[in-house]
């Protein structure tokens, strides 16, 4: 398998981006773009400094009060338009992620394929972003809530999904009232300016503010403004739990509203039950797709004592026959890692799972290494160990899955919860009393707990989110919406009297 060369990269991100209406000028400046695919420079673009993105904020500040009081059915004709627009350019956008974040083709039109599904999601929420009615205690009195659009909304999001992510806030945000200032990760800067590009796009046809959206390039300076600014009523940040425990104190200091999606360690168990055919496509796409660098990749596979060999045989088959290479391939499965810090981290989690008594079963090496010198395409690593000891309790943003053994349900699910975080979960299982008792309260305590199926993969419409040091967040679909506005209960007297609850009295 070779690589494509970097001029070719270039010229083809060139062409999306100009496809997608970034003008030239923005690719000219000291912050510098990288593919993962090579590891060489793509193109320089224009950064902003703490001052500018504190006027970005103050432009879409001043914008709020128009589109606060544009009715929301008319809000939600600039995401309709925006979806059509990703779906004109779907194939265009995503060559840019593959360029920059290194996924394969596939995933990377999934990922459009996510946006435009928001859009559609948002585009039906502008006009069903209810309030509830209740019955008042007092006579010829009425009891309601309403919701209201919040102001500014800034985020934050990761390289992993450069824009996906971006849009499930963005859309929602929109719809509700909001305007946004967005600070993409600084690797993948080139994919953001594409997208807002065509959010840009749509605001001018359909005459909405030109200040309600912005993107600023920026390194951590331009996110520390975000976080701090009182005028950025909500800030939703995606990353690290280390980011977020910076992140939450300081927002919470200003009395500012947050959303956090931050680290999964996700599980699958596979109970003797388990369909092991359909059990091991599950896992295997969880755990290798991406290259593990999802926040819902599989990191750990519970498995009963009566099917662990045979699974644990079978998935080390399966992993033998992953693609990899660049992700431009058509057959390649596994593109590579973003770059040399998460090759490292990688190394270093292996030698402490055999420190602490784990057995590599395959995986870990670096391939592709003459072809791309500064690229860092590995084999996914399999790695069985005793218990779950502390490096299986931590998340390394790679593509090691480990492999541990169970006796009795109960402890498979304390196995479950017994990390810190709290996102995404899985059992297999073709016994309907265990997966029952899974989904219980008493069973897994992530955000997402699914059944027969991986934990990646969500789709539009359920809300995605974890809880404990996942932050607790919940973007995308459900009652997402509501935590980009804030409610209002109202009381309404119609009586011409004027009677006290709770039967007080003061004449």
């Amino acid at each position: 398998m070779t690589v494509p060369t970097t001029d070719a990269i270039v010229d083809s991100v060139r062409q999306a981006l100009a496809a997608c209406g970034v003008p030239q000028s923005r690719l000219q400046g000291d912050f510098e773009t990288r593919t993962p695919i090579t590891g060489a420079t793509l193109f320089g673009v224009a950064g902003d400094d703490a001052a500018s993105v504190e006027a970005t904020i103050g432009r879409a500040a001043a914008a709020f009060p128009t589109w606060r009081d544009t009715p929301a059915p008319v809000r939600g004709q600039l995401v309709k338009r925006w979806g059509e627009l990703l779906t004109e350019h779907k194939a265009d956008l995503a060559a840019i992620i593959t360029a920059e974040a290194g996924k394969i083709t596939s995933e990377a039109l999934g990922e459009v394929q996510e946006m435009i599904d928001i859009c559609d999601l948002a585009l039906g929420q502008s006009r069903q972003l209810f309030g509830k009615t209740m019955p008042s205690e007092r006579p010829g009195h009425r009891l309601m809530e309403t919701w209201h659009p919040l102001g500014v909304v800034g985020i934050i999001s990761a390289f992993n999904f450069p824009a996906a992510v971006w849009s499930w806030n963005t859309a929602l945000a929109l719809v509700c009232g909001n305007t946004v200032v967005w600070k993409p990760s600084e690797m993948t800067a080139l994919t953001a300016l594409a997208a807002d590009a065509l959010l840009a796009r749509a605001v001018t046809e359909v005459g909405a503010p030109a200040d309600l959206h912005h993107v600023v390039v920026s390194d951590r300076s331009g996110g520390e403004v975000l976080v701090e600014d009182p005028r950025v009523a909500l800030l939703s940040a995606t990353g690290s739990v280390r980011m977020g425990r910076e992140v939450a104190p300081k927002v919470a200091a200003r009395f500012g509203k947050i959303l956090l999606e931050l680290g999964g360690n996700n599980a699958a168990i596979v109970a003797p039950s388990a369909d092991l055919d359909l059990a091991v496509r599950g896992i295997v796409f969880a755990a290798a797709g991406t290259a593990g660098q999802r926040c819902t990749s599989m990191r750990r596979v519970i498995a009963h004592s009566s099917v662990i060999d045979e699974l644990r045989n079978r998935i080390v088959a399966a992993y033998g026959t992953l693609a990899i290479g660049s992700p431009t391939a058509e057959e390649t499965l596994v593109g590579p890692l973003i770059n040399k810090a998460s090759f490292d981290k990688m190394q270093a989690a292996l030698r402490q799972a055999e420190a602490e008594g784990g057995k590599v079963e395959c995986g870990g090496v670096r391939v592709l290494a003459d072809e791309a010198a500064d690229a860092y395409y590995v084999e996914p690593a399999v790695v069985t160990m005793p218990s779950q000891t502390e490096i299986v309790k931590a998340e390394t943003f790679a593509p090691i899955l480990y492999l541990i053994g169970y006796d009795e349900l109960d402890e498979a699910i304390g196995l479950n919860n017994a990390v810190p975080q709290g996102l995404s979960s899985a059992i297999f299982t073709s016994d309907q009393g265990e997966a029952e008792r899974f989904l219980s309260s008493a069973g897994s305590d992530t955000g997402i707990a699914n059944v027969n199926i991986g934990t990646s993969g969500a789709e539009i419409g359920g809300a995605f989110g974890g809880e404990k040091e996942t932050g607790g967040g919940r973007e995308s679909g459900s009652d997402a919406w509501q935590s980009y506005m804030r409610p209002a209960t109202n009381t309404v007297n119609y009586s011409g009297e004027l009677p006290l609850a709770q039967g007080v009295e003061f004449v």
